[in-house]
């Protein structure tokens, strides 16, 4: 927690607001890692979701949160993410971290799976722990759209310490992939650099998993 200590006084500027989230939507630039899905019979959305989740893990500010009024580092990631049922309404998908890529997409595509069969929302995160419940990340991908802008939904407007995440529809750039890409924190963790930073850490670990 040294480095959360150094800028304390920022969480602390930003925590007494009564909305200290920052919430940026921007043009991820990334690896063409779509053909190499497709030669590995990987699905793309969960090959992404692996590099993402490894992102979060990598920065640190990304990995803060509050627990009974106190500031937390978490060291791991409980993977969740929305899916639609076959009446197009949302459900939330939960599955076991596997730090091997092929392991990892197996075990979300059977999430999927199982929430796109459920008619009533599967909530079953409320069964975690208080401390389990913050080792997550909120995860949505909407395929069909090129968004600019998202506003995510928060229990709280003064506890946006769980980071959002979303993106977009994927399109060829002139040196790879680009999507839209949703980034909601807090502030007193996160800053545009650490957005930045966060950015540039996904484009390395997919470069690292088609390795």
């Amino acid at each position: 927690m040294q480095n959360f200590e150094r800028r304390r006084d920022r969480f602390d500027f930003f925590d007494r607001m009564q909305s200290p989230a920052v919430n940026l939507c921007f043009r991820m630039d990334l690896p063409d890692f779509r053909p190499w899905c497709k030669a590995q019979g990987l699905a793309p959305f969960h090959v992404l979701l692996c590099a993402v989740l490894r992102a979060v893990l990598q920065v640190e500010n990304f990995r803060y949160r509050v627990l009974d009024g106190e500031v937390i580092m978490i060291d791991r990631l409980h993977p969740s993410f929305t899916v639609v049922n076959q009446h197009f309404d949302l459900n939330l998908a939960y599955f076991d971290w596997s730090d091997d890529v092929r392991e990892f997409v197996a075990r979300g595509q059977a999430a999927r799976e199982e929430a796109s069969g459920m008619l009533d929302m599967d909530m079953q995160y409320g069964d975690l722990s208080p401390r389990a419940a913050k080792e997550r990340v909120f995860v949505t991908c909407m395929p069909w759209l090129d968004f600019t802008a998202i506003q995510h939904p928060m229990a709280s407007l003064a506890t946006p310490d769980i980071p959002s995440l979303a993106w977009g529809k994927f399109r060829d750039g002139p040196d790879g992939l680009q999507l839209p890409f949703s980034v909601q924190a807090h502030h007193g963790f996160v800053d545009g650099y650490h957005i930045h930073q966060f950015a540039q850490q996904v484009a390395r670990e997919l470069d690292a998993i088609m390795m």
